[in-house]
C-alpha cells in the first residue's frame, strides 16, 4: 500500500483528520495540529490527486487569540468543507471555532466563533465536526459538532460531552446541548449519523466505573433520548506499559452508521473504542441491528499477538457498499515501534481482516524530546467511493513528526 508525505518535515505535526468529496474524490482536505510558524495553528491540507500530492497552508486565528489545536475536517454536499478547532488565547478560554469553504477547500472564512470559553470556568477542547449526506434524510446538509466542556479547570473539575447544531451548512449555530452526566469526565465525543437522519452521540465515560455510552436523536438533533449504555471499557493506561514509552494515550469514542443502500449491514450502527480488558490495548467494536436502542457483546478486531498495543482506532463506512474500515496504531511488529494496520468487514462486522497501511515502522520517541510525552491524541480515515479508503496519522519516519497518508 503506497504511502504519501502530506506535509513537510521540521516542527511537529499532529492529530491529523480528513474529508473526501464524496462526488469527487480527488478531493481531500486534511488537517492537523501544525507547529511550523512556531506556535500550535490549524494547518490545511488540500490534494486534488485522491491523496499523492498535497498543498499546505494555515487557517487565521480569531483576533486576540494565540494558538489552535485539535482540528476535524467534515465534507458536506456539493463543494462543503467544514473545519473545526479548539482555539486559545493561552492556557484557558478554550473557545470552538468553525470555517467555511464552498470551493472544494480552495479558500477558507474567517473563523466563525461556535462556543466561547471563559478563563477556567469553562474550556471547550477535543471537538468534531460532522455533515448531514445521508441519502434519505430530510435534515441533509444539517451540520453537527462535538466536543467536551471542561470546567474548573484550574480546581480539577469535571467534563461534559456537548452538542451543537447548525442548519444553514455552518454559517450560524445554536446554543449547546449538554449530554453527559455533569458531575463525570468524558473524553472527545462522537455522532454517527443514519440513513434517515438519525443522530447517534457518543461518549465513553471514564469516571470509574467508566463505559461507552450513546444518546439518540429521531429529529436532526433538535432533541436526544435518555443514554443507552453500549458496553463497560477498561480504559487504556493514560501511558502504555511499555518501557520507553510516555507519550498519553487516551480512550475515546468512535461511532459511524452504515448508510449504503446496497450492504449487508445496512441501517447498523457500529462502535468502536480501545479497551484494556484482556491486560493490554485492543480495538473493540459493538454493534446495533435496531437503530441504537441495544448492543452486541464488544469483540475484538484486530489480529495482533496478544500482549502488543493497538490503539487510536478510528472507523469509516463506505456509504456505498458498507465496508467498514477501522485504523489503528500498533506495536505488534517488533513491540515499540509503530505501525498503522486496517482492519476491514464486508459482512456487516461479523468478521474482519486486519491489513498493514504503513510501508514502514517507526519510532514513536523519533522526534525531540525523547521520550516523546505526546504524539497526538487521535488518527483518521476516510472512505474513497465506492470501496476503498485513505488513511491520515502521525509518523516520525523523516525524524519529524509529520503527517502521513495511504491506502
Amino acid at each position: 500500500m503506497p504511502n504519501f508525505q502530506v506535509n513537510a518535515s521540521g516542527n511537529p505535526k499532529q492529530e491529523p483528520s480528513l474529508a473526501v468529496n464524496l462526488l469527487d474524490a480527488n478531493i481531500m482536505i486534511a488537517t492537523a495540529t501544525d507547529f511550523t510558524l512556531g506556535p500550535p495553528l490549524t494547518g490545511v491540507y488540500r490534494s486534488q490527486d485522491a491523496g499523492v500530492n498535497w498543498t499546505n497552508s494555515f487557517l487565521p486565528l480569531p483576533p486576540g487569540f494565540t494558538g489552535a489545536e485539535a482540528a476535524f475536517a467534515a465534507y458536506g454536499f456539493p463543494n462543503l468543507f467544514l473545519i473545526v478547532a479548539h482555539v486559545f488565547p493561552g492556557n484557558s478560554s478554550g473557545t470552538i471555532a468553525v470555517y467555511r469553504s464552498t470551493d472544494n477547500g480552495l479558500s477558507f472564512s474567517a473563523p466563525i466563533i461556535v462556543n466561547p470559553g471563559y478563563g477556567t470556568f469553562i474550556n471547550d477542547d477535543w471537538t468534531k465536526v460532522f455533515y448531514d449526506n445521508s441519502q434519505s434524510s430530510p435534515y441533509l446538509g444539517n451540520a453537527y459538532v462535538t466536543y467536551n466542556r471542561q470546567y474548573n479547570v484550574d480546581a480539577g473539575g469535571f467534563s461534559m460531552a456537548t452538542f451543537q447544531r447548525s442548519l444553514d451548512g455552518g454559517v450560524t449555530w445554536e446554543a449547546p446541548l449538554i449530554l453527559s452526566d455533569v458531575m463525570r469526565n468524558t473524553e472527545r465525543p462522537d455522532v454517527g449519523i443514519g440513513l434517515q437522519g438519525d443522530l447517534y452521540f457518543a461518549w465513553i465515560d471514564t469516571t470509574p466505573p467508566a463505559a461507552y455510552y450513546i444518546r439518540r436523536s429521531l429529529d436532526g438533533g433538535e432533541s436526544f433520548g435518555p443514554p443507552i449504555l453500549v458496553s463497560g471499557v477498561s480504559v487504556v493506561p493514560l501511558v502504555l506499559p511499555v518501557p520507553g514509552y510516555e507519550f498519553r494515550v487516551l480512550t475515546c469514542s468512535n461511532i459511524m452508521a452504515d448508510t449504503a443502500l446496497v450492504s449487508p449491514g445496512r441501517g447498523n450502527i457500529y462502535a468502536v473504542w480501545q479497551d484494556f480488558r484482556q491486560g493490554y490495548a485492543d480495538v473493540f467494536l459493538s454493534r446495533s441491528l435496531d437503530q441504537g436502542l441495544t448492543w452486541s457483546a464488544p469483540i475484538p478486531i484486530t489480529d495482533s499477538p496478544a500482549g502488543a498495543q493497538n490503539f487510536f482506532p478510528a472507523i469509516t463506512v463506505s456509504p456505498k457498499t458498507g465496508t467498514i474500515t477501522v485504523i489503528y496504531y500498533t506495536n505488534r511488529l517488533n513491540g515499540f515501534d509503530l505501525d498503522v494496520y486496517a482492519a476491514q468487514s464486508r459482512d456487516g462486522g461479523s468478521t474482519f481482516t486486519n491489513i498493514r497501511v504503513t510501508t514502514t515502522s517507526f519510532n514513536p520517541n523519533g522526534d525531540d524530546p525523547v521520550p516523546t510525552p505526546l504524539i497526538g491524541d487521535y488518527i483518521d480515515v476516510g472512505t474513497v467511493p465506492p470501496d476503498n479508503f485513505y488513511a491520515v496519522w502521525t509518523d516520525t519516519r523523516t525524524g519529524a513528526q509529520t503527517t502521513w497518508g495511504g491506502f
